[in-house]
């Protein structure tokens, strides 16, 4: 089904306003490893992607934080 520029814009608008972009930038051939590794997985490459990146965040964090008791 085809969809009509006035529900393009309406989508647009929606994500300008929900959501912030940002653009990755990896060497050749890697994009069809991570979609490949994505689907795989069962979610999209933006799923992967922010599942990645806040799994590293917390481990990140968890290692700062002091061991208890100390």
């Amino acid at each position: 089904m085809a969809v009509s520029k006035a529900q393009q814009a309406s989508v647009n608008k929606y994500v300008k306003s929900n959501y912030d972009r940002i653009n990755v930038t990896m060497p050749k051939g890697q994009k069809g490893t991570i979609k490949t590794h994505a689907a795989a997985q069962g979610e999209s490459v933006n799923a992967f992607i922010n599942r990645a990146i806040m799994e590293a965040m917390e481990r990140d964090n968890a290692a700062q934080r002091p061991a208890a008791g100390q």
